[in-house]
């Protein structure tokens, strides 16, 4: 799966050099433009990769093991977390977007949010209570993922990222 996200990050990474780029140059509505074209272009990616990954999940955890009750999770694992991929794609270039614009606290405050207090107990929780074992830990990754995309986007239309001094 990291083979997946390296295009991915590298993508975030160039929208990260746009937005700075941009923000010199008094330019923030191109910079914006970049992350939204970069986020159009990664969502695309991702969904493709991720549509991949599902159907071909069987066959990759082949290459890997024999043993029918790992190939069980691994199968379950590659599906449940490639449906988070477009949430993923837009997450990483918007919150590397923040990066660039020389705003490093809100992306650390928000993955310590969606990670720390969010995934962890979610994935516990999900585990054991809700019973579903390691499906549920592989969902709470998606699930906070999601939300650290959707709490990344709405801080990134506020705009006070086109104002931030580094």
């Amino acid at each position: 799966m990291e083979f997946v996200f390296l295009p991915a990050w590298g993508l975030g990474n160039a929208a990260a050099t746009l937005v700075g780029q941009n923000l010199g140059a008094q330019q923030p509505d191109r910079a914006e433009r970049a992350v939204w074209v970069a986020s159009r272009y990664n969502t695309a990616f991702m969904t493709v990769l991720g549509l991949i990954f599902f159907i071909l999940a069987p066959w990759i955890v082949a290459l890997f093991t024999s043993d029918p009750e790992i190939r069980r999770y691994g199968i379950n694992c590659l599906r449940i977390l490639s449906v988070g991929y477009p949430m993923y794609a837009v997450g990483m270039i918007v919150i590397q977007a923040l990066n660039g614009a020389g705003d490093t606290r809100t992306p650390s405050l928000l993955n310590f949010v969606a990670f720390w207090t969010m995934q962890i107990p979610l994935a516990y929780w999900m585990a054991t209570s809700v019973g579903m074992g390691p499906n549920g830990v592989f969902t709470a990754i998606v699930l906070s993922e999601s939300a650290l995309t959707v709490l990344g986007v709405m801080v990134f239309r506020r705009g006070k990222w086109r104002t931030q001094v580094a």
